[in-house]
């Protein structure tokens, strides 16, 4: 819509390490590693709740996030 968009700088790292991967499945250990800077072996699923609530911000451009069933998140570009 034009309007800026109010992100954290988590939900940020994570919008551009998808945008920097030009298309390509990241896996969320790989989001982890490149958001968060650590191999995190508890509960990946964080990177899931931050894709959710980036999504939420994001409106309908959210749907320029892909969930890859299995793997992990790619940016459509």
């Amino acid at each position: 819509e034009g309007k800026p968009v109010k992100l954290t700088r988590t939900e940020f790292n994570l919008l551009l390490a998808l945008a920097e991967a030009k298309g390509k499945v990241l896996s969320r250990e790989v989001l982890l590693d490149r958001v968060w800077g650590y191999t995190f072996e508890g509960y990946a699923r964080t990177v899931d709740t931050h894709i959710r609530r980036l999504r939420k911000k994001l409106g309908p451009a959210a749907e320029l996030i892909e969930t890859v069933w299995g793997i992990g998140y790619r940016f459509r570009c």
